[in-house]
């Protein structure tokens, strides 16, 4: 019976798949610009996406980026590649159960966290609150900010050894900016107007593919189950906490449970079974009405005992202050096109902020078009160097991609002697 409803869904999806036979097959794969190809490639332009993410330095520095515990010295706490892996099976799992296209989920999950900040969704708020004081009129979200590390930041070596921009098909680009797993809503569909995605508004648009969608879902049940686990080893609930997950995984799973059996890969198969058992082309992504209960019951309770929990709060001033002693530290060095010169003159105590700040200049702004060209890049220039608003972007931009481990090891940089 339940292979029979498969196959079902699979043959009611069939036509929202994003391939050849979709109506929205040209504008999907449209890219900024063309990318250059080998004869013989056998690998479809999502697959291309794919394997361009996953070859990005931004994706590498992904496993030293706080997910949601600070984990520099644990092995087994998830941290945000973790995180993005389970994202990418879930939508994998999911995408195959639907009949949509699978590389294209897996492109959009692999990249839908390039631009998030060291230190976790506090990093974010941190340079939230820089550039509100810095006067920028609009704010840092992470989504945004990995579209423009997809679009303008991360480089790929092309087949004659110059650095170009990654240049994703539109499609992976769309999912990855409309990614937000925050959704409130059951019911989700992909919209249908195709329009330039620097004009997303945070929460206001869904992805323009049903595998984005599926992308949208499965970032919130990742993160569900995950971060309780972690929670608990860090012994974050007591006695009545562990009661209540109790109580509410036996309303998921309709019989008896010990805690132990409320873990990361219980809830997902709860869920994503759920979930294909209940979408539809007419009513969308949904889950049953009781699941969906349920799926926001365990979101509050773990923003009630985990994310807000006061024993992060050491942590958080402790990101505070080394995310602003570096933005601090690069702007104070400001000086148009001399900017390199008087960072230089402290490379000798600051080595790694100063000489990499620096090499980010050079690849990124006007600064010096002789070396940016001799070290062959061809990206795009998006910096002038002789606007302070430009520069203040670029130290947003460096800061936002960095792993927390390098964030850590500038800063104690600065207060050794």
């Amino acid at each position: 019976m339940l292979n029979e409803t498969r196959e079902i869904k699979k043959q009611l999806f069939a036509k929202y798949r994003t391939d050849e036979k979709s109506n929205k097959w040209e504008n999907a794969i449209t890219r900024l610009s063309p990318l250059s190809h080998k004869p013989y490639d056998i690998r479809s332009p999502f697959d291309r996406d794919n394997t361009r993410i996953l070859h990005s330095s931004a994706y590498r520095r992904l496993k030293h980026k706080t997910q949601v515990f600070f984990a520099t010295n644990n092995d087994h706490v998830c941290t945000r590649i973790e995180h993005v892996n389970h994202v990418a099976s879930i939508s994998k799992t999911i995408s195959k159960a639907l009949g949509l296209n699978d590389s294209l989920t897996e492109a959009i999950a692999l990249g839908h966290d390039l631009g998030h900040s060291p230190f976790g969704h506090h990093g974010e708020k941190i340079i939230e609150k820089i550039m509100e004081k810095e006067g920028f009129e609009k704010k840092f979200w992470h989504e945004k900010n990995s579209l423009r590390f997809v679009d303008l930041i991360e480089t790929l070596p092309n087949y004659e050894g110059f650095k170009e921009n990654l240049n994703l098909t539109y499609a992976t680009r769309d999912g990855i900016v409309c990614h937000c797993g925050e959704v409130n809503e059951n019911n989700i569909k992909p919209r249908d107007d195709f329009f330039d995605l620097n004009l997303i508004i945070k929460g206001k648009h869904m992805p323009y593919t049903y595998e984005g969608c599926v992308v949208k879902i499965a970032d919130k049940i990742a993160y569900l189950g995950r971060d309780i686990e972690d929670a608990y080893n860090y012994r974050f609930f007591d006695k009545e906490d562990i009661i209540a997950l109790k109580h509410m995984g036996q309303d998921v799973m309709k019989k008896k449970v010990k805690f132990k059996d409320i873990n990361t890969s219980a809830l997902i198969h709860e869920f994503i079974t759920n979930l294909c058992l209940n979408s539809s082309p007419e009513n969308g992504l949904m889950f049953s009405d009781e699941h969906y209960l349920m799926m926001n019951k365990i979101k509050k309770f773990n923003y009630q005992k985990i994310y807000h929990n006061k024993r992060f709060k050491p942590f958080m001033e402790y990101a505070t202050l080394v995310i602003n002693t570096i933005y601090d530290f690069i702007l104070d060095h400001y000086d148009s096109y001399n900017t390199i010169n008087k960072l230089a003159k402290y490379s000798k105590f600051y080595p790694t902020s100063t000489i990499d700040f620096s090499d980010w200049l050079i690849k990124y702004s006007n600064i010096d078009e002789k070396t940016h060209k001799l070290r062959k890049y061809r990206n795009k220039i998006i910096y002038n160097i002789e606007n302070i608003f430009d520069y203040k972007q670029a130290i947003i931009d460096y800061i936002s991609g960095m792993s927390d481990n390098y964030a850590i090891k500038i800063h104690n940089e600065f207060i050794e002697f």
